[in-house]
């Protein structure tokens, strides 16, 4: 792979504005779209970029196409204290959890757990940025959905039958970075490996695999086999975890039923997500708890080092560093996303995000 592929810094607040225009000029109300950008680009902040503006031209492709309601009314349609399941009218996806994360922070408030789940809903982005969310008021988020599409046949089989089924979980911390686990049940993401073959890139082998079990290194080759499980049946058994708790528990789609949200622009996918919070109050002096949280991390961080790439790190530390340098540096986007951008921009009657060299 590129070691340093071309590309320019870009503000945050330019990307939040670029996609609210761009929503905006395909029909998405100017509220929502406001909402819709700051999720997004909190993505590209964090450094989970393949779930950022890079998802914006498949995102208007499916507006276009019918697939997505940008008049939803996004309910409640069933709760007790401290659960509750959403209804989210085939919004944006981003519209449904944001919705999501706000009841169950609520429900929390006054429980202490809180599990929501919701369905009829669309791609949502990266799980890290509603599980951070819980962050800030002293509680731990824990996400899991549906991905919007089957890559990775059940360990041992041939039909495609799961998905990259994501986790995030965030849990506060006392000092430094949070722990933030973010991760697909797949060695690597759909959305990491679509990056890689906008910028021409090849893949590292494990990624993808044909039928007889090869590395397919070449990205734009991945229906030729299926993204990897991670850890072999451990990843397998729990992408079905996950999508029996974001999918069947909700009435979402889940299995043969999943819609391929990459190659169908017209219909509804139903994807399914769930958010659980946990607030510190509820076990304990949350400044205390948090103490214990850094301790345990800390000695990780600490421990000695497995050949010369340390020091060790804990989930969330990358992301952690790369919220401060790109809140302060902006966000780097290779110029082949820029250069799909403005086309965008174009199609749309937009300025470009950013004028490119000749």
């Amino acid at each position: 792979m590129t070691d340093h592929p071309r590309g320019t810094r870009v503000a945050a607040d330019q990307i939040r504005s670029f996609i609210r225009d761009a929503l905006v000029a395909v029909g998405v109300p100017a509220q929502d779209a406001v909402v819709v950008g700051d999720l997004m680009a909190r993505a590209d902040i964090i450094g989970s970029d393949a779930h950022g503006i890079f998802r914006l031209p498949h995102y208007i492709a499916r507006i276009r196409g019918g697939a997505l309601n940008l008049r939803p009314h996004i309910k409640v349609i069933r709760e007790t204290p401290g659960t509750a399941v959403i209804d989210g009218d085939n919004a944006l996806g981003h519209l449904v959890m944001n919705a999501a994360v706000q009841t169950a922070l609520g429900k929390a408030a006054a429980c202490g757990i809180a599990w929501v789940g919701a369905f009829n809903s669309n791609h949502a982005g990266a799980g890290a940025v509603y599980t951070r969310m819980a962050l800030e008021r002293d509680m731990i988020g824990i996400y899991g959905a549906v991905a919007s599409g089957n890559a990775m046949a059940p360990f041992g089989g041939a039909d495609l039958l799961l998905g990259t089924n994501p986790i995030s979980v965030a849990i506060p911390t006392a000092r430094g970075a949070p722990v933030v686990l973010d991760m697909a049940t797949t060695v690597a993401s759909n959305g990491k490996i679509k990056h890689a073959a906008l910028r021409g890139e090849s893949i590292p082998e494990g990624w993808v695999l044909d039928w007889q079990g090869n590395s397919i290194t070449d990205p734009r080759r991945t229906s030729d086999g299926f993204l990897a499980p991670a850890g072999g049946p451990k990843g397998s058994g729990l992408s079905l975890v996950l999508g029996l708790l974001a999918g069947s528990l909700n009435g979402a789609r889940m299995g043969s039923a999943v819609v391929n949200f990459n190659t169908d622009f017209h219909s509804a996918t139903n994807t399914g997500h769930f958010i659980c919070v946990l607030s510190l109050s509820a076990f304990g002096d949350p400044e205390e708890l948090k103490e214990r949280m850094s301790t345990a991390a800390d000695e990780i961080r600490s421990s000695r080092p497995l050949g010369p790439n340390g020091p060790v790190r804990v989930p969330g530390d990358e992301s952690s560093r790369k919220l401060a340098e790109n809140n302060s540096n902006g966000v780097f986007l290779p110029d082949e996303l820029l250069e799909s951008l403005n086309s965008l921009a174009e199609e749309l009657g937009l300025p470009p995000l950013l004028s490119l060299g000749p």
